[in-house]
């Protein structure tokens, strides 16, 4: 997929203003921004629903906007939006051998309800499906036609955390098949976990873009090292300069936090004293998506584990 130069305005405001990338075949690519920001505009062209006033898409080889290939894209798509409209009183094995039936080399929708964690649920009638068991035959519905692209519009909404762990995994079962796939999301940790590369959106443009590990310079920011002083300590006695004390919670900012923890660790075993509660933490992706979209400024966030 190749994206050059998109724009696209509605009446007085621009939508998408000069926006530019690239998602290679079998790669996860998560376009990620604030409400207003020009995803859903950006993903609706990807998808064929309008034509740009200016600039080049190119997806899976075709112009998405041509009605000449218009069928022919279509076959190698598969959209799962935010909601699916599917007739409520039709069973989940029903509206999946409906769907499969529009493509020319559907996956077996025995495999899809598998795959999508309905095997107990096929038989039932979709209005007696909780919130999180509709995403999931809404995903079905995106697979079925074995798809090259998969367009994912905040996918995992209403899920609880172990539905969203399933998720992912399915996703990256999909990437090693080959299928390309663009997510749109608001979970950073979401976007963490399953993309090969990520681009934020602000105002109708790409304001980074990169890999999530180092996205505007998050993986050359300062590792943050917190512990708390051994009592009877004095500060002065550590092996290193304090960057901050607040009682007895000493921090340290370092880019050589694997330096600054060795000596830490060995002046705690030559003096037999405890360090209690060490921490260390970096930019989050979280952080780095605030500070690109204007949330607050990018402060080092603990990580899950330490919290």
């Amino acid at each position: 997929m190749s994206v050059s130069g998109l724009s696209k305005r509605y009446g007085t405001v621009q939508a998408v203003d000069d926006v530019s990338f690239e998602v290679a075949h079998g790669e996860v690519f998560a376009l990620l921004g604030p409400n207003g920001a020009g995803k859903t505009t950006t993903v609706e062209l990807l998808e064929g629903f309008g034509r740009p006033d200016a600039g080049r898409i190119e997806v899976l080889g075709f112009d998405p906007a041509a009605r000449t290939t218009s069928r022919q894209l279509r076959e190698r798509l598969g959209i799962v939006l935010q909601e699916l409209s599917v007739e409520p009183f039709l069973t989940v094995r029903q509206v999946l051998q409906r769907n499969a039936g529009y493509y020319r080399s559907p996956r077996p929708v025995a495999e899809v309800i598998e795959l999508i964690g309905l095997a107990d649920k096929a038989d039932t009638r979709v209005k007696r499906l909780s919130g999180g068991q509709l995403r999931r035959l809404d995903l079905g519905v995106g697979v079925v036609g074995r798809p090259q692209l998969l367009f994912l519009d905040e996918p995992t909404t209403g899920f609880d955390p172990s539905a969203r762990r399933d998720f992912w995994a399915l996703v990256r079962s999909l990437g090693a098949e080959g299928t390309t796939v663009l997510l749109t999301t608001h979970y950073m940790e979401e976007a963490e976990a399953l993309a090969d590369r990520v681009a934020v959106m602000k105002s109708g443009r790409i304001v980074a873009q990169g890999l999530p590990t180092s996205l505007a310079g998050r993986d050359l920011a300062e590792a943050r090292i917190r512990f708390r002083l051994p009592p009877g300590t004095a500060p002065a006695t550590l092996p290193l300069q304090l960057s901050s004390l607040d009682g007895d919670v000493c921090e340290i900012r370092t880019s050589t936090e694997i330096t600054v923890l060795r000596l830490l660790t060995t002046w705690s075993a030559e003096r037999n004293v405890d360090i209690s509660g060490l921490t260390v933490d970096r930019l989050t992706l979280e952080d780095v998506y605030l500070t690109l979209t204007g949330g607050r400024p990018g402060t080092p966030s603990q990580t899950e584990a330490d919290r």
